[in-house]
């Protein structure tokens, strides 16, 4: 049976087990609450206009700045177009923005009662962020492809094939995915949504010391051994190499191979390390 309301911590409770009678003992299955949470979150965002047309037009807004207003001044990037190098650099820290997005969300559901809710029902705690992240991953795709559209808009050409790009647009979900867990665990760590917009906002900084928009050979020395060897860097360039082959080899100076792999493996790490923090956190929220 379907259940309507106007008040979705009602109907999700419900779906969830939140009836009385003997069915309502045994809960929902892993998957199905994982599922039941999902759906909730992108039913929220997708009738949420607001949120669509601010997160687009902010994206596309960043965009257009590096591109025409700081692109013209910007050298260093060798065979390679500005264009070609910066945005496949753009795309990867745009997970930040889908993450702080994350952050906040989590943080009002938080404050408005939806996790106490869903912890009172027989469900597993993992079932409730699993099912968040989920959501927040799947919204990350819409966003990754407006912000490659508006990128071949202002002139970005993939260079070495559709399989390369299809290839580097899954590694950016893979990427977006493990910082969703580190927003997340944000988010519940700040308690409201003004604080969880602070405090994920202190982490976009690193998009900036990092290869995403110039080449780290143009920062001072000591900026370039932290900006060398941070995720966003790895991620963004393997996602260059991946897009633009070997006019981005001499310019990046490692190979896919090793870049790629230093990717993952920050990935992986992120996933490690905030994911058990953000379930301890929601176990003592």
């Amino acid at each position: 049976m379907t259940i309507e309301t106007d008040h979705p911590e009602a109907a999700i409770g419900a779906r969830l087990g939140g009836e009385t009678g003997p069915a309502a003992n045994a809960g929902a299955s892993f998957l199905v609450a994982s599922y039941e949470v999902a759906e909730r979150t992108v039913k929220k965002f997708v009738r949420s206009p607001q949120l669509i047309v601010a997160g687009t037009a902010q994206g596309a807004l960043f965009l257009l700045i590096f591109r025409y207003v700081f692109g013209g001044s910007i050298g260093h990037t060798g065979s390679l177009s500005y264009v070609d190098y910066f945005i496949p650099g753009f795309v990867v820290t745009s997970v930040l923005f889908s993450g702080m997005g994350a952050a906040t969300g989590i943080a009002e559901d938080l404050q408005g009662g939806l996790f106490d809710r869903l912890r009172s029902l027989p469900i597993r705690l993992l079932s409730i962020i699993s099912g968040r992240v989920a959501a927040d991953s799947s919204l990350l795709i819409w966003s990754l492809a407006v912000t490659t559209f508006f990128g071949v808009l202002v002139g970005f050409r993939v260079q070495n094939g559709a399989a390369a790009a299809a290839a580097a647009f899954g590694l950016c979900v893979l990427y977006g995915f493990a910082f969703c867990w580190l927003f997340i665990g944000l988010g519940l760590v700040a308690g409201s949504p003004q604080a969880a917009q602070g405090i994920s906002f202190l982490v976009f900084p690193l998009s900036f010391v990092s290869s995403a928009y110039v080449p780290v050979a143009t920062m001072p020395g000591w900026m370039q051994a932290f900006a060398s060897h941070q995720p966003l860097t790895y991620m963004s360039d393997t996602v260059r190499l991946l897009t633009e082959g070997d006019a981005a080899t001499d310019l990046v100076g490692q190979s896919l191979r090793s870049s790629l792999l230093a990717s993952l493996l920050w990935s992986a790490a992120i996933i490690l390390v905030f994911a058990p923090l953000t379930v301890w956190k929601l176990r003592r929220s």
